[in-house]
């Protein structure tokens, strides 16, 4: 019986994970994959307080032995299920069950696809969701970023190190990220702004050759040719899982409040996956440790109303 299960270990879960065990609780955080969420693909990390520069992947490495050093314990498994009893809860995985007091979903988000035919086939094969992990692959070659926020730019400044040319696609007239981005980019002679402008169609059989390209304004199509396509146009909750367990809004995110309870006595709902306004790394922190605070009180069974948002 652990007193906190925490699915998730990306910020919001690792943070929540330091906070449980430094109040002597016992703790359990199950990832399905390694540790550290969207976060660990950015190369720089500067928004953080406190921290001037560090990269995603050093900030998730130290949070993560933060939280081991403080006694929690991190399981590489796929929580599947949870069964919602009386007096426990209990997290089923592949080939084991968990039995906990309190839970704290921490599940994050994924890469939002375009949603064009050959997307799903091409992708590691010119279609790509992490310029970081990939860009070096297009050295000398030329790219196309689809989107308008500070991932996309980030994206677009990445490949620009590495790619001939580099053409930033946003459907709008006007960038959402930051502004020091936007002036970044404009300073590089190889990056190319094709604003209102959507992707419409991928071309290539066994790798991206060219992308069909349609102007909002004017409804023509062209043709770009690109030997890589990185796709930046948000992100979407991974809660399907607990769908029939916690309550969920109408794009999927758990409905849960400031203290991260959500509408089942005992589960709370920390970071990206939940319903708020700001998802940043330090609201992900901040979700971590009032979801973990909130998990070790004694009215820890207390949840939100069913209506809240």
């Amino acid at each position: 019986m652990y007193d906190i299960i925490i699915i998730g270990a990306g910020t919001a879960g690792l943070t929540a994970a330091l906070y449980g065990a430094r109040a002597g609780k016992d703790v359990l955080v199950l990832e399905e994959k390694a540790a550290g969420g969207q976060i660990i693909n950015s190369p720089a990390v500067e928004n953080y307080p406190g921290i001037k520069h560090t990269s995603g992947l050093q900030f998730i490495q130290s949070l993560r032995q933060q939280a081991e050093e403080a006694g929690a314990k991190i399981q590489n498994l796929k929580a599947e299920k949870i069964v919602n009893q009386s007096e426990k809860k209990v997290v089923i995985t592949k080939n084991t069950l968990y039995e906990t007091r309190t839970i704290i979903l921490c599940t994050g988000v994924m890469q939002r696809k375009l949603g064009l035919p050959g997307e799903k086939e091409l992708a590691g094969c010119g279609v790509s969701y992490c310029a970081v992990c990939d860009g070096a692959f297009y050295r000398g070659k030329k790219a196309a970023v689809v989107g308008g926020g500070n991932s996309a730019l980030e994206d677009a400044l990445f490949l620009s190190n590495y790619c001939e040319r580099v053409f930033l696609i946003h459907r709008r007239d006007r960038f959402r990220g930051e502004s020091q981005y936007v002036n970044a980019l404009m300073q590089k002679s190889n990056v190319t702004f094709i604003l209102e402008t959507i992707v419409t169609a991928l071309q290539g059989e066994n790798h991206l050759e060219s992308l069909h390209i349609k102007n909002t304004q004017t409804n023509i199509i062209e043709e770009l040719a690109v030997n890589a396509i990185f796709i930046a146009i948000g992100h979407e909750p991974r809660n399907e899982a607990f769908a029939n367990t916690v309550s969920l809004d109408e794009e999927g995110f758990i409905r849960a409040d400031e203290s991260c309870r959500t509408n089942v006595p005992g589960i709370f709902a920390a970071g990206d996956c939940r319903t708020k306004k700001v998802r940043q790394l330090v609201t992900a922190a901040a979700d971590g440790a009032a979801a973990a605070l909130a998990a070790c009180e004694p009215q820890a069974e207390q949840a939100i109303h069913e209506t809240s948002g």
